[in-house]
């Protein structure tokens, strides 16, 4: 049977925003009011004109109090209360102000302000009651009861409508939040390594350039390409965030298969850096992608900045069924760098380890730092590759 493929109109009910939410109430009440204060010049009237010309008077405030009930919800509860009591007590027509003051009140309650809208609502209550018990001829105790049903209705229409919106906000700002750390993250990472190197080479170039000014050249000609490097990759990084409906970065974004330029870039520090591979290295998804490569990346900036004595780091990769496994061992001595690297102090005195931390836990992954089981330091991590 073929699938239905008939268009179907979809009705959703929406409340009008914006400033057609303060023109459409209270233009919808004066519409009303208009209506029923129209009594008097259709058929004889049934009071002094005085006293008809006051509850006109009457209605066009409470409209116009009603176009600015979001700013001033409680004063303008309070006022449209008291109007509308001065109209039902004076005239002798039944208008439609009731409808301003359960307006009023579910302004009140959509701004979070439940309490003074309980309140509100309690005083209305009560005074209807009170005209109910005096004898009125407009109100009895059923039309109470209803107008009680009304305002509690109401009310829980206008709470609900606010804590929808506030978690909405808060929603909006949790996310900013997580955007803000990816960023400060994303940078640490960019920068930290390039940096983290052109200071290793300037104290190497300082100590070489009076004994060894051919090696100190040489460690300049270094701090030059990690500095063209830092800069390249902090465009790049700065023009993805400005990027909104521009084309797409032409640059790749960083990867395992670009781990060749980490090992590049140490080895000017001394360091030499073994990669271990094993298992089919297929298309890992991006985010788990990104994460190993600024894992290993951040151990290898922790190596040139705290260790001590390290001469070599082997980088292993294992790429699983399940989950992609890394670990970055070096062979320095455990002294109290290595215990201040453990602690999770990164390359800029920062959270290094915590940060690697973050990225393993968001993509549901793990990952441990401390002493290696040969001696130095150790960086191992499982990345799962969730919807591979």
């Amino acid at each position: 049977m073929a699938p239905d493929t008939t268009p179907r109109l979809r009705l959703r009910l929406r409340l009008p925003d914006g400033r057609a939410a303060d023109v459409v109430p209270a233009c919808g009440v004066l519409l009303l009011g208009a209506v029923w204060g129209s009594a008097p010049l259709i058929r004889e009237p049934a009071e002094p004109w005085p006293v008809t010309v006051l509850g006109w008077l009457l209605t066009a405030a409470v409209c116009g109090a009603l176009y600015v009930r979001r700013r001033y919800p409680v004063a303008v509860t309070v006022f449209v209360a008291t109007a509308t009591a001065v109209y039902y007590v004076t005239s002798t027509y039944d208008g439609p102000l009731v409808v301003a003051v359960i307006i009023s009140l579910y302004s009140v309650a959509a701004e979070g302000r439940l309490q003074a809208a309980l309140a509100l609502a309690a005083v209305v209550v009560i005074g209807v009651g009170i005209g109910v018990l005096a004898g009125s001829n407009d109100m009895n105790s059923v039309a109470l009861f209803m107008l009680t049903g009304w305002l509690v209705a109401v009310l829980a229409l206008g709470t609900m409508r606010h804590r929808r919106f506030a978690f909405a906000e808060e929603a909006a700002r949790r996310r900013a939040t997580e955007e803000r750390l990816r960023i400060a993250r994303e940078l640490h990472d960019v920068i930290g390594h390039r940096i983290s190197l052109i200071n290793v080479q300037a104290g190497a170039s300082l100590h070489r350039l009076a004994k060894h000014p051919g090696e100190a050249e040489e460690a300049l000609a270094t701090i030059k390409q990690s500095s063209r490097e830092a800069l390249r990759e902090l465009r790049a990084t700065l023009g993805v965030l400005r990027q909104v409906d521009e084309a797409a970065p032409t640059q790749p974004a960083p990867g395992l298969a670009r781990l060749d330029e980490l090992v590049v870039s140490a080895r000017p520090t001394g360091l030499e850096v073994r990669v271990h591979s094993r298992g089919g290295a297929g298309p890992l998804p991006a985010a788990v992608d990104l994460a190993a490569f600024r894992i290993v990346q951040e151990a290898l900036t922790n190596v040139t900045r705290h260790a001590d004595g390290a001469t070599s780091v082997d980088v292993r990769l294992e790429f699983g069924e399940r989950e992609l496994a890394l670990a970055v061992e070096d062979d320095g001595k455990a002294t109290g760098a290595l215990d201040r690297r453990a602690a999770g102090q990164g390359s800029t005195g920062g959270s290094g380890i915590a940060g690697m931390r973050e990225r393993a836990a968001m993509l549901g992954g793990e990952l441990a730092a401390g002493p290696g089981p040969h001696g130095g330091f150790a960086v191992t991590a499982r990345i799962p590759y969730e919807n591979r």
